[in-house]
């Protein structure tokens, strides 16, 4: 993985809180994305990922906390010109084809057809364009929302579990495609829940535990803080919490 020592800022996340009635489920979540990483955001399910992800985007309402965008207060309405926010499991035009929304989301941001067809192919979506996306397979509809996403073309883009519903194979080839995304000037921060599949994609990871951060660096820098000279991701997340 790249070293990000010196990397510019792009979003500075300060004390983040959330409540839904009595239930806590972000506290004071505080870390920094940095310009051309890939970013991890890992935990359990029920961890606070998907509120996190929603807070930041703007599209639920926090109790506390900031965004800073490249040095700027990002107001919640404004968020929608910096950042793409994918979430998991949803089915957009169930009724439309996935030719229909391809060619939607490339006119819409102005993306070329080349660009549009290099998406296509790395994704395996030729033989699917024709087919409604409500009759989608989940993989199948992970990989057509993962390419909209990828057409877009915001500095940062969150994909909430981009590797859901995706076979070994595909999933390997998913990460081939989200690792070339930093060098076409795009920043990713992914929500993810399989740690394995974390430590492979990710430059550096942020450990959510129970709606607060626990630990934020490389893997070598969360088995310094976890007090440990070796191990895997899933050995320092227990160190961790």
């Amino acid at each position: 993985m790249r070293s990000f020592a010196n990397s510019v800022l792009l979003l500075n996340v300060k004390g983040i809180s959330k409540r839904f009635g009595v239930n806590l489920v972000l506290h004071d979540a505080s870390f920094s994305v940095k310009e051309g990483e890939v970013l991890g955001l890992i935990g359990p399910n029920g961890a606070g990922k998907t509120t996190l992800f929603e807070c930041l985007a703007g599209l639920v309402p926090t109790d506390g906390g900031q965004v800073i965008f490249r040095d700027q207060l990002l107001a919640p309405a404004r968020r929608k010109d910096a950042l793409f926010y994918l979430p998991d499991g949803m089915r957009p035009w169930a009724d439309q084809s996935v030719h229909w929304a391809l060619t939607f989301f490339q006119r819409l941001y102005g993306r070329t057809e080349q660009e549009a067809s290099a998406l296509i192919d790395g994704l395996q979506l030729k033989d699917l364009l024709k087919s409604r996306i409500g009759t989608l397979s989940k993989g199948e509809s992970k990989r057509t929302l993962l390419a909209l996403g990828l057409l877009t073309p915001h500095p940062l883009l969150l994909l909430d579990e981009p590797f859901d519903g995706l076979d070994l194979r595909q999933t390997r080839e998913v990460m081939t495609l989200l690792r070339s995304c930093p060098a076409q000037g795009r920043t990713l921060f992914l929500s993810i829940h399989q740690l394995t599949d974390a430590a492979r994609v990710c430059d550096r990871l942020v450990l959510l535990s129970a709606g607060q951060v626990v630990g934020e660096g490389t893997l070598v820098e969360l088995q310094a803080k976890a007090g440990l000279n070796e191990g895997g991701l899933e050995e320092v997340f227990l160190a961790l919490t």
